[in-house]
């Protein structure tokens, strides 16, 4: 009888896990230009190639980080409280159309700052400013500027120590060296990828649970969770993201195997560490900033601006886009509730 309550929540629930499941394949087929777009430009590997070893180590993430990420995301930028199912739906809503926009268009946007818009555009709706973390918002605020800086920094320091310890190499002496390399740095990039990308699923998912009163009155990720949402978002990595590999690996800037490990290299530091510290990064944006780092290093004219320019739109839109997906998903399903 206990449970009686909660059955006719039962499928609403299924619902909603299938949903931010959906969101999490969507994230993986958005964000694989990210893990693939440099080790494809340069030919390393080929695309249907490329793909599967994003896929493989977006998948495994999980035996390697902690789940920080998944507990920011749930319960540090709405308050648990305020969650309930009408939240998360809204929540989805915002974060998936925003992602199948930008997707269509071909923009390398955040699928990670649009799920936190979309449910900060929820709660909102629900009780005004009053649902906010502000600490934990703030510090997701500041990695949307912070972590393309990074990677960028850490790109250019790359960029110079892979020059000085290539000095003794011919050309074709250092592209048959860093061909070699770039298998490992995209590895890790797509490790660091999963790692912090498929734990903000974890996150909405364990907090819908949680609102539900299905964790046992203390919020934290079930197993079952874990691995099913990083086995969506690798599925998502293996239908790959076609046309924004072309801006990614391209468009920016021409990159050769050495300035694509350096690329990998910087952005997989940059989020080992945010995942370490449980901030909800973007790959996309830290990525793009390692990318315009190595065009950089070579010269500032080998950097497309115009091009990097219109991502920076992209991402300053995408907060604000989908928390007005979100709120007014929200607020529309309140008519009919």
């Amino acid at each position: 009888m206990g449970q009686q309550p909660h059955d006719p929540l039962l499928p609403l629930l299924i619902g909603l896990i299938g949903i931010a499941l959906l969101f999490d394949f969507l994230n993986g087929l958005h964000d694989a230009a990210n893990s693939i777009a440099t080790v494809v430009s340069t030919r390393v590997l080929k695309p249907q190639y490329a793909v599967l070893w994003a896929a493989f180590f977006n998948f495994i993430a999980f035996a390697v980080f902690g789940l920080h990420v998944a507990q920011t995301v749930g319960t540090g930028i709405v308050q648990a409280h305020v969650i309930d199912a009408q939240v998360i739906f809204a929540a989805l809503m915002g974060a998936i159309a925003w992602n199948v926009i930008t997707w269509v268009l071909g923009i390398p946007s955040s699928s990670s700052h649009a799920l936190i818009g979309g449910l900060l555009g929820a709660g909102i709706a629900k009780i005004g400013f009053g649902a906010i973390v502000w600490s934990g918002v703030i510090k997701t605020v500041v990695a949307i500027f912070a972590s393309p800086a990074i990677g960028l920094m850490l790109a250019l320091v790359l960029v110079l120590l892979v020059a000085w310890t290539s000095l003794r190499l011919t050309p074709l002496g250092v592209d048959k060296r860093f061909r070699k390399l770039q298998l490992i740095s995209a590895a890790l990039y797509s490790l660091g990828h999963g790692g912090n990308d498929a734990q903000k699923t974890m996150g909405i998912i364990a907090v819908l649970l949680y609102s539900q009163g299905l964790l046992g009155g203390t919020f934290h990720v079930p197993l079952w969770v874990v691995l099913s949402c990083q086995a969506a978002m690798a599925l998502g990595t293996l239908s790959g993201g076609w046309r924004i590999v072309h801006t990614m690996g391209s468009k920016i800037t021409r990159l050769t195997p050495a300035q694509g490990f350096c690329a990998e290299t910087g952005g997989a530091i940059t989020l080992f560490a945010a995942t370490f510290w449980g901030i909800p990064v973007s790959s996309t944006h830290t990525i793009t900033g390692s990318i315009v780092g190595v065009g950089a290093a070579r010269r500032l004219s080998a950097v497309r601006w115009n091009i990097a320019s219109n991502i920076v739109v992209a991402w300053t839109l995408t907060l604000p886009a989908a928390g007005l997906i979100g709120a007014g998903t929200y607020l529309l399903v309140g008519l009919f509730v």
